[in-house]
């Protein structure tokens, strides 16, 4: 458990709170490319961090983040017009450039629009999405280079959805192995919904024991699972730092890495980036993608209404109760759907002081202690870990193996190409 200081520091998100400036050290996944199609598109409002924000793609197709709020009377450039490298602001015609440098001002007949500059943030267009970078300048890491983002369009899936609760909640059960099994298991064969097969591994093996090895981007982490008597699945996921996680893609699928992005929108709702991607071919439609996850656009996800999840709280979450009792565990359509459904009715913020945690929840201790002692690195001076390119090989990888073999010699190659070169 976690006191109610040590809560608030690791929950709270906006400028000038102590994880707030440590978030900010990171590029963020904001918008998907197709947000901004074309030059002078029509601008997209977008809120990070508890900043909101526009963003516009200008007649050269660089893109701008900026403020919202125009800075002469704080009325949103969202309205504005984007026209001639630059939005311009519809109420009194102040235009400004992806720099946020105020370039011209129609009500002025003595104008000094060189004495006006706006927030703005750099923008890096890295595997089909649009990622921001809201602190320091001096500090700007590299772009992002997750396997996913270097792999041909056709070999990835990448989608989002809005989850109505803090970033960290999010995080800690997306991170959480030992629940997976459970929540997300089918209670027969062909089920009329979603979810693991009951004769997969990972519903058939026992609780897990789990180890955590703490990296320089993060840590690694394992769930094992006895199998029957001769044998042991084992699951072995990367943890990078400050919202990322890689699992396997699933008994049987080969030369994929599925993983999400946790991103704080506020204090009260978050970001889920969710992606899927095969290195070694274009990824079908279908083949271990967002169909059974939940986040499917038009399906599961309204990406025209922001992005919001079409089963969500105010329809509880479209649960059926018959299903439960007969065909899945919770009764609720999409896995990811499932997870969103018991983390948001923990609370917007969950009281963390109330917990029981125990030898399971390893990996959710162990990323409380990485955050705490980000936020102290930051504090000092230093930079967070996982700003690096240390990440940039990753994979998750699991296996079924005898019970005497040593599976990290299998596993751990797999997962960090830089380990076998040792």
């Amino acid at each position: 458990m976690l006191t109610a200081q040590q809560n608030e520091l690791l929950t709270r998100v906006g400028s000038g709170t102590p994880m707030g400036e440590t978030l900010r050290r990171y590029w963020l996944p904001a918008l998907l490319d197709w947000e901004l199609p074309e030059a002078d598109c029509t601008p997209v409002r977008l809120r990070l961090l508890g900043e909101d924000l526009v963003a516009f793609r200008d007649t050269s197709g660089r893109v701008g983040v900026l403020d919202e709020y125009c800075p002469h009377r704080l009325t949103s450039l969202w309205l504005g017009r984007n026209e001639e490298n630059g939005l311009r602001c519809v109420y009194h015609g102040w235009k400004f450039d992806v720099t946020g440098q105020c370039v011209d001002q129609m009500n002025e007949p003595k104008q000094f629009a060189s004495k006006v500059k706006t927030v703005s943030y750099p923008v890096a267009e890295v595997g089909g999405v649009l990622w921001v970078y809201m602190g320091p300048k001096e500090k700007q890491p590299p772009p992002p280079n997750f396997a996913w983002t270097s792999v041909p369009a056709e070999h990835r899936v990448v989608t989002k959805v809005v989850e109505e609760c803090n970033w960290l909640q999010a995080l800690e059960g997306g991170i959480d192995t030992s629940h997976a099994p459970i929540m997300h298991r089918a209670l027969r064969a062909n089920p009329s919904q979603p979810g693991i097969p009951v004769n997969d591994a990972f519903v058939q093996g026992a609780a897990p024991s789990l180890e955590v090895d703490v990296t320089d981007y993060g840590y690694r982490y394992f769930g094992i699972r006895q199998l029957g008597t001769d044998q042991q699945y084992v699951r072995g996921y990367h943890f990078v730092m400050p919202w990322t996680q890689l699992r396997p893609a699933g008994r049987g699928v080969q030369n994929q890495t599925h993983g999400h992005h946790w991103v704080p929108i506020d204090d009260y709702h978050c970001l889920v980036w969710n992606w899927y991607y095969n290195e070694a071919m274009p990824l079908d439609k279908g083949e271990a993608g967002p169909e059974e996850t939940g986040n499917i656009f038009g399906v599961d996800v309204d990406a025209e209404n922001g992005f919001r999840a079409i089963r969500n709280r105010s329809n509880s979450w479209l649960i059926d109760r018959a299903a439960q009792k007969t065909e899945t565990f919770t009764g609720i359509v999409g896995i990811n759907t499932q997870d969103r459904a018991v983390q948001e009715m923990m609370g917007p913020i969950v009281d963390r002081s109330r917990e029981h945690l125990g030898p399971a929840d390893k990996a959710i201790i162990t990323a409380r202690k990485l955050l705490e002692e980000a936020v102290r690195t930051v504090q000092d001076g230093g930079d967070p870990p996982g700003v690096s390119p240390n990440y940039y090989e990753l994979r998750a990888a699991e296996s079924v193996l005898a019970a005497a073999d040593d599976w990290r010699t299998d596993l751990l190659p797999r997962m960090d190409p830089s380990l076998a070169r040792v």
